[in-house]
């Protein structure tokens, strides 16, 4: 039983580091992005990325507060994208 948590722990520390690096790809995206929906979509995408490490924090160090600053992000990210898309779309924000 004690190797399956020691696997488990190296699974989920792997996974953090490839999250981490995948940030680095997404955010030279969102600084490079050729046009406005580029850098949108990699600003959805680094949102995403975001809460997926917050969740993998709360796997790692069983702290549920990061948890549940992940669920806040996610709606955060979500009302995000929407406003910035009908930004888009209509040039005006209302």
């Amino acid at each position: 039983m004690e190797i399956l948590k020691q696997i488990f722990t190296i699974v989920l520390y792997a996974s953090l580091l490839i999250h981490v690096l995948l940030m680095g790809v997404t955010a030279f995206r969102l600084w490079n992005g050729e046009n406005i929906i580029d850098r949108l979509m990699a600003s959805d995408i680094l949102s995403n990325l975001t809460m997926a490490i917050l969740v993998l924090g709360t796997m790692i160090h069983h702290q549920n507060i990061f948890l549940d600053i992940a669920l806040g992000l996610a709606a955060l990210g979500f009302i995000t994208i929407i406003a910035f898309a009908k930004y888009i779309t209509d040039k005006r924000m209302f």
